[in-house]
């Protein structure tokens, strides 16, 4: 009779149930995993756009200051200390009027020692200028003189030629007379040698001593008017600004004082973020609100030196209208970088500092899932949608500090 072995049966049943475990723990598993992280929101928490299809126009928001067209530094060009203040900021000047004077004893004493020694040596200058017009003079007296001498001895040996020939002078004093001609002959010809090189020289003197005279006399005036810099003057007719002078207070050469505005008409002055250094170009139109009407401005110079993350922008008015414009007034600018042309556009967001423009919450239905973009320029109101959203899709735009790692939003 055959015995019933029931071991081998529990064996296989445990063997079934760990499968069927196994299969289970996979398949929570998979869901688990491959199931969306969602949060759920409160709509009021969110702010929603709508993606649309506009006309997108590249342009800029900033702040320029009215300054006067032109202006001028008032430098300072001797160095000293404050000994008096002709005006006060603010006044208008005119060109040539006295504004500050200062004071320099150490400088003055130097001027006036400068000054007496420049003056001792143009006086050299023109002492040895005349001895030399002395001495030319004196060749000339032995010149005039032996020319006399030479004259007197031809007509003399003229004379005893025809009465030696004659046979009425005697051969001696016929060789005497020869003897004393060919001496005034060649003594002639020496002092007019010797005057020829002496005037040579003395005019090649003369040329250096007038040019060391020339030099030493503009040096003179300018060491004179150099004197006259203690006293500042306004060099423009115009407005004084920023203009504080101290009294006994001492300045150095090159310091500033402050600046005279020229009142012939007004600039824009601003300064722009380095992020649009190479998007801002002369000639680039913009508007500015002035008393409720809209004002074109042209940019005339980019300065392009960068401080503190800026750079300097200058603009001008173009219009025909007298504006009541006054210096340190400010307006908005609304720069524009390209001209206008459709494109599928989307509100600008805090959402973009979390996603630099590499996904966005896309509404469908009751929920928000992250949806993949490409976004394109900007301006300060919208983002160019290149890819990832259509005319008409709703996203949102608010911040998504708390939504970083979530994948589907869903509405309460």
């Amino acid at each position: 009779m055959d015995t019933i072995i029931k071991g081998k049966n529990k064996k296989n049943k445990r063997v079934l149930m760990g499968i069927a475990l196994f299969l289970v723990v996979g398949v929570l598993a998979y869901f688990s995993m491959t199931k969306k992280r969602s949060l759920n929101i409160k709509r009021g928490e969110i702010s929603v756009k709508t993606v649309s299809e506009d006309y997108f126009e590249d342009f800029i928001v900033f702040q320029a200051k009215v300054e006067p067209l032109t202006s001028t530094l008032i430098n300072v060009v001797e160095g000293g200390a404050v000994q008096e203040i002709f005006v006060a900021n603010g006044d208008i000047v005119k060109a040539g009027e006295p504004l500050v004077r200062l004071y320099n004893p150490n400088t003055e004493l130097s001027y006036m020692n400068q000054e007496t020694s420049m003056i001792e040596q143009i006086n050299n200058l023109h002492k040895a200028r005349l001895d030399l017009r002395n001495q030319e003079l004196s060749l000339e007296k032995d010149r005039v003189a032996i020319e006399h001498d030479y004259v007197d001895a031809k007509n003399e040996y003229d004379l005893n030629k025809q009465l030696f020939e004659k046979e009425i002078l005697a051969k001696n004093d016929w060789i005497i007379t020869q003897e004393k001609f060919r001496y005034q002959q060649e003594r002639k010809n020496i002092i007019q040698q010797t005057v020829a090189k002496e005037k040579e020289a003395n005019a090649i003197q003369l040329a250096q001593m007038n040019r060391s005279l020339t030099i030493m006399e503009k040096s003179l005036e300018i060491l004179r008017q150099n004197k006259k810099n203690f006293l500042i003057t306004a060099s423009f007719t115009g407005r004084l600004s920023s203009f504080e002078p101290v009294l006994g207070k001492t300045y150095n050469a090159g310091e500033t004082l402050g600046k005279i505005d020229v009142m012939e008409g007004y600039k824009l002055l601003a300064d722009v973020d380095e992020f649009y250094l190479d998007k801002v170009s002369e000639h680039q139109k913009g508007q500015i609100d002035f008393k409720g009407e809209l004002i074109e401005v042209e940019v005339t110079k980019v300065i392009q030196e960068v401080k503190g993350g800026r750079f300097m922008v200058e603009l001008k008015f173009v219009t025909d209208k007298d504006l009541d414009l006054q210096q340190g007034l400010s307006f908005g600018v609304r720069l524009k970088l390209s001209e206008k042309e459709k494109a599928v556009v989307v509100s600008k967001g805090s959402f973009y500092r979390e996603t630099a423009g590499k996904w966005i919450f896309k509404l469908e239905g009751d929920k928000a899932i992250r949806q993949p973009i490409e976004l394109g320029r900007e301006n300060p109101l919208y983002y160019e949608v290149k890819s990832g959203l259509k005319p008409g899709d709703k996203v949102i735009t608010s911040n998504y500090e708390d939504y970083k790692k979530v994948e589907v939003l869903n509405f309460n």
